[in-house]
C-alpha cells in the first residue's frame, strides 16, 4: 500500500490540474464570449442607428413629395402621407438621439438635424398656407425663392454624414468583433488541448505503472473508466480512435453531437460520421509511420464535413492529440460544429463587402491607431500616400510614417486622461510632417476623431497630403499684398490660374459661390471646379503658344458650368484677362452665377412655346366646335326650349325642374362655344385695319347691349370719341365686353358707365371704360384677362370667363395693351390703347 500511495497522490495532482487548467479555460472562454457579445452588440446598435437615418431621410421626402404635390394641384388628397410623415420623421430623430447618446460627435449632428427637420416642416406648413388661402401662383413664387431646398439640402448632407460616421464605426467594429472571436477560438482550443493533454498524460502514466499485463480488451475497459470523466468535462464532442481508424471512446457531446448512441459507434469506423480526411491522416504508407503521419496534424485546426445518424452533413473543426496505449497509439479528437461560425463568416464577408469600398471610397488617407499608438486599420489611399503596402503598416507603430507630433498627442500622463489628451485635438487641422517608405518627407494635415470598441478609445485619422497648398501659400504670400484688395473688391468670383491650370489665388466671392473655403482650393486644378471649357482655352497645342490660346478668349464672354464642393452644377458665364507674374503669365478669371438669367430665359422660352401652341390648339378646337359641336348642340337647345314650352306645368314638378336644367346646361354651352369662337377668330387673316370711328363701334355694341341695358337701368354715357386704325367688327366686340362687364358686375343700384378717349404721344388713342360696380381686388388684374378665369361663382353671375381674355387679345391684335385700375366695392376703369387715323379727328 506504501509503495502505491506517491503513485496515487501524482495522479492525484495530475488530475487535478488537468481540471484546474480546464476551469481556467472556462473562466477565460467566458471573458471572451461576453466580450465577443459586447462587440457584436455595438455591431447591432450601430446597424440600428443606420436604419433610423434612412427612415428619417425617407420621412423627410415624403414630406417633401406631399406638399410640392398640394402646391402644384391644391389636391388635399396629396397631403394624406404628410401628417404620418412628420411621426415618422419624430420617432426617427428620438431614437437616434437616444441610440447616440454616448457619442458626443453624433449629439452634436443630431441636434443640428433635428433643427433643420423643423425648420423644414415649418416651410412646408407655409407653403400649404399660402396655396390654400391665396392660391398656387403664390404659393409657387414661394417655392421658387428657393429658401426651402437650401434647408433640405442641408438636411440631407446632414443624415449623409452621420451616415458615414455610422458606417466608419460599423467597420472598426466589425474588424473588433472579427479579431475577438479569433481570439476566443485560439483560447478555447489552447486550453482544451493543454487541459487534454494534462489528462492524457496523466492516464498515460496510471495505465504504465498499473495495467502492462493486462490485456487490450482489458485496457479498452480502464480507459474508458479512467477518462470518463474527463471526456465528458469537456465542452466540444471528444471520440478517441486506434491507428485501424475505429472508434474506441467518446463522450456525451460527441453522442449528441452525431445523434447516435454510445453503443452505435464504439468499435465502428470513424468513417461513418467523418466520412473523408480524418481518417486517412492517421494512416502509415511506404513513407511515413502511424506516429509520423499524425505528428503532422497536431496542434492544426482541421476544418472537414461531418455526418450525423440523418445523414444530415454540417462543418466541423478538429483537433488531435496522441495517446500511448497498450494497443499502440491513440488518437484523442476535438470535434467543434463549426455551423454558426460559417455562417458568421459569410455574414462578414457580405459586409465586409458592403462597407469595405465606403472606406476605400474616401478621398484621404484614413488610419485608425490604437493608445499603443499602433496602426490597426487603414485604405488605400494611405498606401498610396505613404508608398508602404498594407500589411507593412498594420500592427506597426504610427511613428514610422509620421515621426513627430501625432501620437504624443495620444499619450496619457500625470495631469490627463488618454481621453483628454484626444479630446484636446478633436475638430483641428493639425499641420505635421509625414515620411514615404523610400524617406522622403512631406507636409500633411490630420484631422482626429475618437472611436470607441472594446479595447479603449481608437483614433481615427484623416490624413491629406498639402504639398501643393504649401507651394500655393508660398506663392500666395507673395501675391497677397500686390492683388488681394483688388481681387475682393470685386462684385463677382475671381480666380487667378497659372498654365498649369491650378488655381494660385481666389476672392470671399469665390468661396461662398462654389462652397469651399480657401485654403481647399488653393494649389487645386482647377478642373474641380468648372469641370469642362476652361482649362482646355489655355493649352498650348502644335499651331500656337499657351499666350495665343489665352488671346483667342480675352474679351469673351464664355458659357460654361461650374461645380460647386456639394457636386451639384450651375451655369456661369467667365471673363478672362492675362496676369503677367514672375512665374509667366497667369489667368485671371472673373466669374458670374447666371442660374437666374438661364432660369429667365427657360422660362421665357417656355411661355412662349406655351402660347404658341395654346393658340394653335384653340385654333383646332373652335374649327371642332363651329363644325361638330354647333349643329348638334342648337339641336338639344331647340327640343329642350320647345319640352319646356309645351309641357311646363303638365308633368310632376321634378320633370319641370330637370328640363330646366337641360335649357340652361344647353343656353350656357352655346355661349361658351360662341365665345371661343369669337376669340379664335381674333387675330386670324381677315379685314385689314381701316379708319374707323370708335363713336359709331360704340353705339353699335349698345345697340347689342339694349335688353340688359333696359333690364338693370343702366346709364351709359361717353365723350366725343375718335377715329382710329381698327377691325370694326372686333372694335365693337371690345366695346361690348367691357361695357356688358360693366353692367353685370355692379353694386345694388343704378349702374353708371362713362366712356371717354385721350390723345397720347405717338398718334396713339387711350380710351377708358369706367363704372361704379363692384370692383377688383389688385391681385387678380393680371389674372382676369386669362382664358375660363373667373372671380365668381357661376350661381351669382353668368359667364364663361372668356369675355376678357377676349378683349385683351383684340387690343394685342391692334398693337396696344390693356390694363385695369381698380378697388374693391369702389368700381373699376378699363384702359386700352389704339392708333389714331392720318386725318383729323
Amino acid at each position: 500500500m506504501k509503495s502505491k500511495l506517491p503513485l496515487k497522490r501524482k495522479i492525484q495532482l495530475t488530475f487535478g490540474a488537468a481540471i484546474a487548467t480546464l476551469l481556467i479555460v472556462g473562466t477565460i472562454s467566458y471573458r471572451c464570449m461576453a466580450v465577443s457579445d459586447e462587440s457584436d452588440r455595438r455591431v447591432r446598435h450601430t446597424h440600428e442607428v443606420i436604419e433610423n437615418l434612412q427612415d428619417l431621410a425617407a420621412a423627410m421626402e415624403t414630406v417633401e413629395s406631399s406638399y410640392r404635390g398640394f402646391a402644384i394641384t391644391g389636391d388635399e388628397n396629396s397631403l394624406q402621407p404628410y401628417l404620418p410623415a412628420i411621426a415618422r420623421s419624430e420617432q426617427a430623430q428620438a431614437n437616434i438621439r437616444d441610440l447616440t447618446v454616448d457619442n458626443s460627435v453624433q449629439q452634436f449632428r443630431i441636434r443640428n438635424l433635428m433643427n433643420l427637420a423643423d425648420r423644414r416642416i415649418q416651410y412646408a406648413e407655409t407653403v400649404i398656407s399660402l396655396r390654400r388661402t391665396k392660391g398656387a401662383d403664390a404659393a409657387a413664387d414661394f417655392l421658387r425663392e428657393g429658401g426651402g431646398q437650401q434647408v433640405m439640402d442641408q438636411l440631407q448632407e446632414g443624415i449623409r454624414n452621420m451616415q458615414d460616421e455610422e458606417l466608419r464605426l460599423l467597420v472598426i467594429r466589425e474588424a473588433d468583433a472579427q479579431s475577438r472571436s479569433r481570439q476566443f477560438k485560439t483560447v478555447l482550443t489552447f486550453g482544451t488541448v493543454l487541459g487534454l493533454l494534462v489528462a492524457v498524460a496523466a492516464g498515460w502514466s496510471a495505465q504504465r505503472k498499473n495495467f502492462e499485463s493486462e490485456s487490450a480488451e482489458e485496457v479498452h475497459k480502464a480507459s474508458g473508466a479512467k477518462y470518463r470523466g474527463l471526456l465528458e468535462a469537456a465542452p466540444d464532442a471528444m471520440v478517441v480512435v486506434n491507428q485501424a481508424g475505429e472508434i474506441v471512446l467518446l463522450n456525451l457531446q460527441a453522442k449528441k453531437q452525431f445523434g447516435y448512441q454510445r453503443d452505435e459507434l464504439v468499435g465502428q469506423k470513424v468513417k461513418n460520421i467523418i466520412p473523408e480526411g480524418f481518417a486517412e491522416r492517421l494512416v502509415a504508407d511506404g513513407t511515413r509511420s502511424a506516429a509520423e503521419a499524425l505528428a503532422q496534424q497536431i496542434g492544426t485546426g482541421i476544418e472537414l464535413i461531418a455526418r450525423r445518424k440523418d445523414g444530415t452533413e454540417f462543418p466541423i473543426e478538429l483537433m488531435l492529440s496522441p495517446l500511448e496505449s497498450a494497443e499502440g497509439i491513440l488518437v484523442t479528437a476535438a470535434i467543434r460544429d463549426i455551423s454558426v461560425r460559417k455562417e458568421a463568416e459569410k455574414h462578414l464577408a457580405r459586409m465586409e463587402g458592403r462597407y469595405r469600398g465606403l472606406l476605400e471610397a474616401a478621398p484621404d488617407a484614413m488610419i485608425v491607431v490604437n493608445q499603443q499608438g499602433e496602426i490597426v486599420l487603414l485604405n488605400v489611399q494611405a498606401e498610396k500616400q505613404f508608398r508602404y503596402h498594407r500589411d507593412e503598416l498594420v500592427g506597426q507603430q504610427v511613428k514610422n510614417i509620421i515621426p513627430e507630433g501625432f501620437a504624443e498627442r495620444l499619450v496619457a500622463d500625470g495631469l490627463r486622461s488618454a481621453e483628454d489628451a484626444l479630446a484636446q485635438q478633436i475638430g483641428t487641422g493639425i499641420e505635421l510632417i509625414a515620411r514615404r517608405k523610400d524617406g522622403t518627407k512631406f507636409p500633411i494635415e490630420l484631422m482626429l476623431s475618437p472611436l470607441e470598441s472594446a479595447e479603449g478609445i481608437l483614433v481615427t485619422a484623416a490624413i491629406r497630403d498639402i504639398s501643393v497648398r504649401k507651394e500655393a501659400e508660398k506663392h500666395l504670400a507673395r501675391m497677397e499684398g500686390r492683388y488681394r484688395g483688388l481681387l475682393e473688391a470685386a462684385p463677382d468670383a475671381m480666380v487667378v490660374v497659372n498654365q498649369r491650370g491650378d488655381i494660385v489665388l481666389l476672392n470671399v466671392q469665390a468661396e461662398n459661390q462654389f462652397g469651399y473655403h480657401r485654403n481647399e482650393l488653393l494649389g487645386q486644378p482647377m478642373k474641380n471646379i468648372i469641370p469642362a471649357g476652361f482649362a482646355e482655352r489655355l493649352i498650348a497645342d502644335a499651331l500656337r503658344s499657351a499666350e495665343d490660346a489665352l488671346a483667342q478668349q480675352i474679351g469673351t464672354g464664355i458659357e460654361i458650368t461650374g461645380r460647386r464642393k456639394d457636386g451639384s452644377e450651375f451655369p456661369i458665364e467667365i471673363m478672362l484677362s492675362p496676369l503677367e507674374s514672375a512665374e509667366g503669365i497667369l489667368v485671371t478669371a472673373a466669374i458670374r452665377d447666371i442660374s437666374t438669367r438661364k432660369a429667365a430665359e427657360a422660362h421665357l422660352l417656355y411661355k412662349v412655346e406655351e402660347l404658341n401652341r395654346s393658340n394653335e390648339e384653340l385654333g383646332q378646337f373652335a374649327y371642332i366646335a363651329s363644325h361638330d359641336l354647333q349643329e348638334p348642340l342648337r339641336m338639344v337647345a331647340s327640343y329642350t326650349q320647345l319640352l319646356a314650352r309645351r309641357y311646363k306645368g303638365r308633368l310632376d314638378s321634378d320633370a319641370d325642374e330637370f328640363i330646366t336644367f337641360a335649357v340652361d346646361g344647353a343656353n350656357r354651352m352655346q355661349r361658351l362655344i360662341q365665345d371661343l369662337l369669337a376669340y379664335s377668330r381674333v387675330g386670324t387673316k381677315g379685314k385689314e385695319l381701316l379708319e374707323t370711328s370708335s363713336e359709331e363701334a360704340l353705339q353699335r355694341a349698345l345697340l347689342n347691349l339694349s335688353g340688359a341695358i333696359a333690364d338693370s337701368g343702366a346709364m351709359v354715357t361717353h365723350d366725343p370719341l375718335p377715329a382710329v386704325l381698327a377691325d370694326e367688327t372686333q372694335l365693337v366686340q371690345l366695346f361690348q365686353n367691357l361695357v356688358g362687364n360693366a353692367i353685370k358686375y355692379q353694386n345694388p343700384g343704378v349702374p353708371r358707365i362713362h366712356v371717354s378717349a385721350t390723345k397720347n404721344g405717338g398718334g396713339k388713342w387711350t380710351f377708358s371704360v369706367r363704372d361704379n360696380g363692384l370692383g377688383i381686388d389688385s391681385q387678380y388684374f393680371d389674372r382676369i384677362f386669362v382664358m375660363f378665369q373667373r372671380l365668381h361663382k357661376r350661381e351669382e353671375f353668368a359667364g364663361t370667363g372668356i369675355g376678357l381674355a377676349i378683349c385683351k387679345k383684340i387690343v394685342e391684335r391692334h398693337g396696344g395693351d390693356i390694363s385695369v385700375e381698380s378697388q374693391p366695392g369702389k368700381g373699376s376703369t378699363f384702359r386700352f390703347a389704339l392708333a389714331g387715323s392720318n386725318s383729323k379727328s
